[in-house]
């Protein structure tokens, strides 16, 4: 049995919530200088002129790439041979957001309840998926996660008989709805199987693949190839003046699910798709 201190995965939260604010993964910044090679359109090129910029700009300056600095959503795989001492796991997690927005400085938006829209001050408490794995290590992923993405993404209860033309065409139809708003060329995380919630969750954690890495599973690595053609065919392009790239990449996860159903969930993520993760 290894023992972790609290303390420890305290502080990696709070380096990791900094570090996925200011910097993107390096899959995602070739991606999207790949993409500005072949936009079409002039208003497109310019845009993605200004979104390398910013990238650029969020690195010399040590400063956010965005201004929404995102709910905290931590992916936390621990193993079974990990015994965590001297605090309480969810605790540490969610002293190390606070930490890591407040020292910093990274804007705070998270409200305590949905209705009284009281802000906690320190963007707490971070949403956490915990997964106990072989081992004794503790993997943390951090992805800070905008609302202007959030809010366009969707879940649709289909049944078994729904062709895979059905499927691309609902996730194609969110995206659509969605328009400018996320803040486009976009990052498209697709769940298919599970129950409700599980589906919901597998298209979060599709948003936090690697964005040049296909499913491993040749028929959903097609499907995923099919939706981001389908999406691109909208014509809504950079920031939503127009152009070939609306979405960079269409990210699938996929579990068992009923015989009686086939959910499909579709989390929108923005240019600056973020996550950071780290093994202690």
């Amino acid at each position: 049995m290894r023992e972790i201190k609290a303390l420890e995965i305290e502080n990696a939260v709070a380096k990791l919530c900094v570090k996925a604010n200011l910097k993107l993964p390096q899959s995602l910044e070739e991606r999207i200088k790949e993409c500005s090679l072949y936009e079409e359109s002039q208003a497109g090129k310019s845009v993605f002129c200004d979104l390398l910029d910013n990238i650029d700009a969020a690195k010399s300056e040590n400063i956010p790439i965005c201004q929404d600095t995102g709910m905290a959503v931590v992916f936390a795989e621990v193993g079974q041979e990990v015994h965590i001492v001297n605090g309480d796991f969810e605790e540490a997690i969610n002293s190390g957001v606070a930490k890591g927005y407040t020292e910093g400085l990274l804007r705070k938006s998270v409200v305590s309840d949905p209705f009284e829209r009281v802000n906690t001050n320190d963007n707490t408490p971070a949403v956490i998926h915990t997964k106990i794995v072989p081992g004794d290590k503790i993997k943390l992923m951090v992805a800070p996660k905008g609302f202007g993405s959030e809010n366009m993404s969707a879940l649709k209860m289909m049944t078994p008989s729904v062709t895979e033309d059905e499927i691309i065409g609902f996730v194609t139809e969110v995206v659509s709805k969605a328009g400018s708003n996320p803040c486009p060329p976009i990052v498209v995380g697709v769940g298919i199987g599970g129950d409700f919630e599980l589906c919901a969750y597998l298209a979060k954690k599709a948003l936090c693949r690697d964005v040049s890495k296909r499913n491993a599973n040749k028929r959903y690595a097609e499907l995923e190839e099919k939706m981001l053609k389908s999406i691109n065919e909208l014509g809504i392009g950079p920031q939503g003046f127009g152009g070939a790239v609306t979405a960079m990449a269409v990210n699938i996860e996929q579990s068992a699910t009923h015989i009686a159903g086939l959910p499909v969930a579709v989390n929108i993520g923005c240019h600056v798709t973020r996550h950071a993760s780290v093994i202690i």
